[in-house]
């Protein structure tokens, strides 16, 4: 049950109130303060302070100051008059009740309204801000509008005055070149009157060597052609010596048919080289050996360019197909790239040149096999 604090005091004049209420022990953080034009109440427990006005006020403009266990109110009266009371007389508790939820009502209005007007008035601040922003970036677009167009004009006029700088010279060198053509052109016709007199001088000349008889100009054109024929070749002969072909092999470990066999197929790759395969046209000597396009293949092979190195295999093939090494390294191209069925028919053509017996095997192991026996 709050304390009813009684022992107040007000003055009054014809247009404001002043009441001092006495909150003595009591926190000032705690005290809560409540006016309406007819209603005040300080709330500051355990005291509680409770006046229902003689008269309204202006609780707008109205003030309270709390300091030393004391509240001071200055409360401005809506019309200017003395006032009999402080508070209304004969006010039961209905009444009370009443003018209490009449004030609370009036409170939260005012509240609203506040609250209305200050939300009205941040948007219409930030209209004016939006506003202020448009009005500058306008004004920035426009400033570099005029800026592009004012290059724009300059490098216009540049470029206006770079061509017609260009066509003067153009037009200078045109002049220049038909001065000079007419300079070559008159110089011609000096050199063909000079020709021309010259001729005449000629022609006057040879008619008083004719005089002189027939027998002396057959004589001088025989002697001119004489001097001028040189003498012919004498007779002679070339011979040429080619460097045999030496295998650096002791002659007690001497294949002689192995060597004979690999002469004949060099001879019969060159044949075939010169007659049925184009595309050697453009190589060198060395590049035309299936034994070096074999190694070629093998590089190729070993940087996993495996079509590249088909294709040099295919081209060795060509040269000589004779060759089980050539299918061979061919078939572990096609199984790198999954070719299985060109794997096991380049497997099958390398045992029969080796003339072994063909089974029917699984063409990762066959290649195994030609591996561990030939090696790539």
């Amino acid at each position: 049950m709050p304390l009813q604090v009684s022992d107040y005091s007000w003055q009054q004049t014809r247009t404001a109130v002043f009441i001092s209420v006495p909150l003595r022990g009591v926190s000032v953080r705690d005290a809560d303060v409540f006016c309406t034009e007819n209603y005040l109440k300080v709330n500051c427990p355990p005291f509680l302070f409770e006046v229902f006005l003689y008269a309204p006020v202006d609780d707008e403009s109205s003030k309270a100051k709390i300091g030393n266990d004391t509240i001071v109110f200055t409360l401005h009266k809506k019309e200017a008059a003395m006032w009999e009371t402080l508070s209304l007389s004969g006010v039961d508790k209905e009444m009370m009740q009443r003018i209490r939820e009449k004030s609370i009502l009036q409170a939260q209005e005012s509240a609203k309204e506040a609250m209305e007007a200050k939300a009205s008035a941040r948007r219409e601040d930030q209209k004016y801000t939006l506003n202020v922003m448009m009005k500058i970036e306008e004004e920035e677009r426009k400033r570099i509008e005029d800026m592009k167009e004012n290059e724009r004009i300059k490098a216009t006029k540049e470029l206006e005055t770079w061509k017609e700088h260009q066509r003067k010279a153009e037009e200078h060198k045109i002049v220049q070149r038909e001065e000079k053509l007419y300079q070559q052109e008159k110089q011609i016709e000096e050199e063909r009157k000079k020709l021309k007199h010259k001729g005449l001088t000629r022609n006057s000349v040879s008619r008083n060597l004719a005089t002189k008889g027939r027998n002396s100009e057959i004589i001088f054109f025989e002697k001119l052609k004489e001097d001028s024929i040189p003498a012919p070749r004498s007779v002679g002969s070339i011979k040429i010596n080619f460097t045999p072909r030496v295998f650096p092999t002791a002659l007690r470990e001497s294949q002689v048919a192995a060597e004979e066999e690999w002469l004949h197929k060099q001879a019969e790759a060159r044949r075939a080289m010169n007659t049925d395969i184009p595309e050697l046209c453009d190589l060198k000597e060395e590049e035309k050996n299936p034994e070096w396009l074999k190694d070629k293949g093998n590089k190729l092979f070993a940087t996993e360019n495996y079509l590249a190195a088909i294709n040099a295999y295919n081209l060795a093939i060509r040269l000589n197909n004779k060759i089980p090494l050539l299918y061979l390294n061919r078939a572990a191209c096609h199984l790198k790239l999954k070719n299985l069925h060109k794997a096991i028919e380049d497997s099958s053509k390398a045992y029969r040149i080796m003339k072994l017996p063909l089974r029917l095997i699984h063409p990762t192991k066959l290649y195994k096999m030609m591996l561990r026996r030939f090696g790539i």
